[in-house]
């Protein structure tokens, strides 16, 4: 029968969100606690060394299964839960990082995806507690060529809750691109030249150390609040996906504070090549099955799908087809966010300026209105 109840446990907990070990079975811990392609359609995208075998009594294992589905997810809020006052932030800087260890990393793009997208997870042990919206900065081994020195750090947004994908609070996950660069005359990725850090993160294996720092940046935090009812609406391309999957598990998977208090909606725009591309499309789906009224997801697919005058479908376009609706939310306190490769603003902002001037809107007024307000997020890279 012990056998049995162990075998059925496991089972739970592997199904859950990409299931690593809980913390209570690798080392105890307290409970406070550029991003950038190719891989081969025959590709394993996981590692074959991710599944350790680990012998552990039944007491410890029911005990970290009932922590981690319990009623209420809320060992880490702040008191008040909206208390922006107590944000981490920098608890680990350059000189002094963290040292974390990698978890598992995980492609999450199909086979005709424009590059590779992992999803990694690592280790903190609950000493690099973080709030939805920030990022972590990883230090990748080595030196830089040019210069001699240590490689410099990166930013990555986190893509996990402050709880992380195992709930435990001592995990984060980062969503990350493999950089590579097409070489025209050699017809292939040059191995010269290639994204230092997130090739380091992508052909990383479980145990491998990684330096951390931070957590840093507050500017995409959730407006979380008492009366939290406020529209929210996610637009990305690509991995800038990572924070809005830390907002939309806090809302809309976990049991937290946040959660039971949320009355708005959220909408989350995403803009990739193909539907191969999508970035934890199947999480989206479920969340739209579970609030329908709470949580809408629009894509914009630009080799697969055309804008209203017949070019590519991009992110700005897929926006505009809701401008009435967009404007209208930001007229009622909505707050917009803007998550990705920096040459995804000129063009919606282009697009936006345009809706407001037929709407007889002074556009530079309105986006001064909505930046004093507190209603306007960018983070690009």
């Amino acid at each position: 029968m012990v056998q049995v109840e162990i075998v059925a446990c496991l089972a739970l907990l592997v199904g859950t969100y990409g299931f690593v070990a809980p913390a209570g079975l690798r080392q105890a811990a307290p409970a406070v606690r550029a991003n950038a392609l190719r891989m081969s359609v025959s590709d394993e995208p996981w590692f074959a060394d991710a599944v350790a075998t680990t012998v552990v009594d039944k007491a410890t294992l029911d005990s970290v299964f009932a922590k981690a589905t319990s009623n209420d997810q809320d060992f880490l809020e702040a008191s008040p839960y909206w208390d922006q006052s107590v944000v981490p932030v920098n608890t680990y800087k350059n000189k002094e990082p963290f040292v974390g260890k990698v978890v598992s990393v995980k492609r999450i793009v199909g086979p005709e995806a424009t590059g590779e997208t992992c999803h990694i997870i690592i280790d903190h042990q609950g000493k690099m507690p973080y709030w939805e919206g920030q990022s972590y900065g990883v230090i990748p081994p080595g030196t830089n060529p040019k210069n001699g020195k240590p490689n410099s750090v990166r930013l990555y947004s986190i893509a996990s809750s402050r709880y992380g994908d195992d709930m435990t609070g001592t995990t984060t996950s980062l969503c990350v691109r493999r950089a590579t660069y097409w070489c025209p005359e050699l017809g292939a990725d040059d191995p010269a030249k290639k994204g230092v850090c997130s090739n380091f993160l992508c052909d990383a294996k479980p145990g491998d150390e990684v330096k951390l720092t931070g957590p840093s940046g507050k500017v995409m935090l959730l407006p979380e609040a008492e009366d939290f009812k406020a529209d929210i609406i996610m637009v990305a391309t690509g991995t800038g996906i990572a924070p809005y999957r830390s907002m939309v598990r806090r809302l809309f998977v976990e049991k937290t504070p946040a959660a039971a208090a949320y009355k708005g909606q959220a909408w989350l725009f995403l803009g990739v090549a193909n539907k191969d591309a999508l970035l934890y499309d199947d999480e989206w789906q479920a969340v739209l099955a579970s609030h329908p009224e709470q949580f809408r997801y629009d894509v914009a697919l630009s080799r697969e799908q055309t804008n209203a005058k017949g070019g590519k479908m991009y992110i700005q376009d897929k926006v505009e087809e809701y401008a009435d609706e967009v404007f209208n939310k930001l007229d009622n306190g909505a707050h917009m966010y803007f998550c990705g490769l920096k040459g995804m603003m000129p063009g919606i902002l282009t697009m936006l300026e345009g809706v407001a001037k037929s709407k007889g809107l002074v556009w530079e007024e309105f986006l001064g209105k909505l930046k004093k307000n507190g209603q306007w997020h960018v983070e690009v890279y």
